[in-house]
């Protein structure tokens, strides 16, 4: 009985004694197990700071959190607007709606092959012969220089710059060229040879540099 009553009176221990044996309990196998991984802690770390980063962002700027991600999409999207007006995205797609691919064909070969598609029905394949041949002719006159991945609308609009007389319908051209070649519209004969009058009108028509002087 003694002895009982000897073992359970509290024993008083410094400071330094809790210490350690605090240190030697929390070391064990249970609790080094329960223990977060690095990868856990620095989860709830990156958590933390980003909750207190919106929690000032919503406090200090006007609109709060939403305002931020409105800002945020504007930006993006005047980016990508950006880079689809200029730099590589731009020549990417600039260079697949252009009116020649591969070698260049003199304009009588192109004519022939749009007269050899509209006699067999084929009116999308002439209209895209003729609009090249139309285009070429006016490269062989030095009116246009050989670029390459020039698009149809950059053809009607530096043609029409010294064929003013034809610059509108250079342009109808242009669209009617895009909308049956990169847009899928069929074509009509009468498309066809509306373009075919262009033609013609262009080989006739004599630039405003050369008729001033």
């Amino acid at each position: 009985m003694v002895t009982r009553l000897l073992t359970e009176v509290p024993v008083d221990i410094d400071r330094d004694t809790a210490r350690l044996r605090a240190a030697e309990e929390l070391s064990g196998p249970a609790y080094q197990a329960a223990k977060p991984s690095w990868l856990s802690e620095a989860f709830s770390w990156v958590v933390e700071k980003l909750l207190t980063f919106l929690t000032t962002v919503d406090s200090a700027v006007p609109g709060g959190i939403f305002a931020v991600v409105v800002l945020i999409v504007v930006v993006i999207a005047l980016f990508v607007v950006v880079r689809l007006r200029s730099g590589p995205l731009a020549t990417s797609a600039k260079g697949e709606r252009a009116v020649f691919a591969g070698r260049r064909k003199p304009s009588g070969e192109h004519r022939k092959a749009a007269a050899e598609a509209a006699a067999r029905g084929d009116f999308d394949d002439a209209v895209r012969e003729l609009f090249r041949a139309l285009v070429r002719s006016l490269e062989e006159r030095a009116l246009l220089d050989e670029k390459s991945g020039r698009t149809a609308d950059e053809a009607a609009i530096e043609a029409g710059r010294l064929l003013p007389d034809v610059a509108d319908s250079l342009r109808a051209g242009a669209r009617l060229f895009d909308d049956v070649h990169y847009g899928g519209i069929p074509a009509t004969e009468a498309g066809y040879r509306s373009l075919s009058e262009l033609d013609d009108r262009c080989r006739r028509s004599r630039p405003v540099a050369l008729a001033a002087g």
